[in-house]
């Protein structure tokens, strides 16, 4: 990937691009806090080509725990040594996180730039924040990031600070930057409380709206279908983490049925939990709906895996025991028929679109309608003949199923929300029929 640029002279150039090796090391499950498992390349190489980098070669070991020096073992380090030099690669990127020390040591080996998976989600993210608070959120996440890690990046400023104008009680320069990040952490943490309280202003204003909102895997198709569903022309492009900022829109399917809509950041698995902290503001939209949309990417090659990755984050941030409705995305592009035999059992309500088919739209608005009207009951009530406009609302709606007309009234069957019937019933007049077959 690369981008143009002018020198100032009317010439236009070429940036750099960053000629990457990946390296992963397969940990048993258990170890450490949640951070072993498979490393998937794979899903690693997407991240390095969103973040703009060229993939030249990748590597892979498995251990039963990282080596404490350099993650890797010696003879792979060795290996990765070698492959770095045959390719001309300028940077490594691990799947997995390093410790600052095993970065340090990793640079000092390699002598290229070292990322960490973390690192890259990072840079990824302050790539594509747009709004203020998303740059905020972004800034945090860095900061609480490289706060350890200050020594690896300035360990040319370890010794003591020194001239005309720096003596002073022996604070080294390293302190001071320290010292520096915590205030500038403590106040990007009081912009986003500022923020987060005036979020909270704008949504308790929807009190009496049922709201929905989209999550998922990052590139599931949650933009595209936000897009689809309200015309609200999110950027939606086939790469990952292309929208951080939630957006909300209004969905009107007529007088009666309506609710909001929120698009929100996308989730990976192991999401740094720096950014899970930093975007609580925005996903405080996701804890707060009525209703979550869990779009899955139909075509990934374990869409069980997303959704997993899904749930955990989910559970860090005590949204998972919402109701939720299960999208399976992209059924063009995957094998439907083994899609859904794999996934209907467990999710018998779920809904198998694509974003790009008008009738699946359509499908998707049906069921998000039958969960916002799920309280709807079938009643057969007699109206005066003189009371008439009582009915006209659910005449526009198409809640009125049937009626009949007798000397002094109208008797209508009509579907209604326990709030709608209540209210119907407490006009003068106006009564329930219960005796009908």
């Amino acid at each position: 990937m690369t981008e143009d640029q002018s020198n100032g002279n009317g010439y236009i150039t070429e940036a750099p691009v960053e000629r990457a090796v990946l390296a992963g090391v397969n940990l048993p499950e258990a170890w450490r806090g949640g951070m072993g498992g498979e490393a998937d390349l794979d899903e690693l190489a997407r991240l390095a080509d969103t973040a703009g980098a060229k993939v030249l070669g990748r590597i892979e070991q498995g251990r039963q725990r990282p080596s404490p020096a350099t993650f890797l073992g010696k003879g792979k380090l060795e290996e990765l040594t070698e492959l770095v030099a045959d390719t001309g690669a300028t940077m490594v990127i691990f799947d997995n996180e390093l410790s600052p020390a095993q970065g340090r040591n990793l640079e000092k080996t390699l002598e290229v730039k070292v990322l960490d998976r973390t690192e890259l989600i990072l840079d990824i993210f302050a790539g594509h924040a747009r709004t203020r608070q998303a740059k905020l959120q972004v800034e945090l996440a860095q900061l609480e990031y490289l706060l350890p890690r200050l020594t690896r990046l300035w360990s040319h400023l370890e010794r003591q600070a020194g001239g005309i104008g720096t003596r002073g009680p022996g604070e080294t320069q390293l302190e001071t930057d320290r010292r520096l990040l915590g205030r500038r952490i403590a106040r990007i943490r009081s912009q986003l409380k500022d923020i987060a309280q005036n979020r909270k202003v704008q949504t308790g204003r929807r009190d009496q709206v049922f709201t929905a909102a989209l999550i998922g895997y990052t590139n599931a198709g949650k933009s595209t279908l936000m897009n689809a569903l309200t015309d609200a022309d999110i950027l939606a492009k086939d790469q990952l983490f292309a929208t951080l900022d939630a957006t909300t829109r209004r969905v009107e399917i007529d007088e009666r049925r309506r609710f909001l809509l929120t698009d929100t950041v996308g989730f990976i698995r192991r999401l740094p939990h720096h950014l899970v902290e930093s975007f609580k503001a925005t996903l405080q939209e996701v804890r707060e709906a009525d209703l979550l949309v869990h779009v899955v990417d139909s075509s990934s090659a374990d869409p069980a895996h997303q959704i997993r990755a899904v749930d955990e984050v989910l559970e860090s941030v005590a949204a998972g025991k919402r109701p939720t409705l299960m999208v399976f995305n992209k059924m063009d592009l995957a094998d439907g028929d083994a899609v859904r035999d794999r996934f209907a059992r467990d999710h018998p309500q779920a809904v198998f679109l694509s974003a790009l088919d008008p009738a699946g739209i359509t499908d998707l608005k049906n069921a998000l309608v039958g969960r916002l009207m799920g309280d709807e009951t079938i009643v057969t009530v007699a109206v005066p003949l003189d009371r008439l406009q009582l009915l006209s609302a659910l005449h526009r709606t198409g809640s009125v199923l049937e009626q009949d007309f007798t000397p002094d009234s109208c008797v209508a069957t009509v579907r209604v929300t326990d709030e709608e019937r209540n209210r119907l019933l407490s006009r003068d007049g106006v009564r329930e029929i219960t005796d009908q077959p």
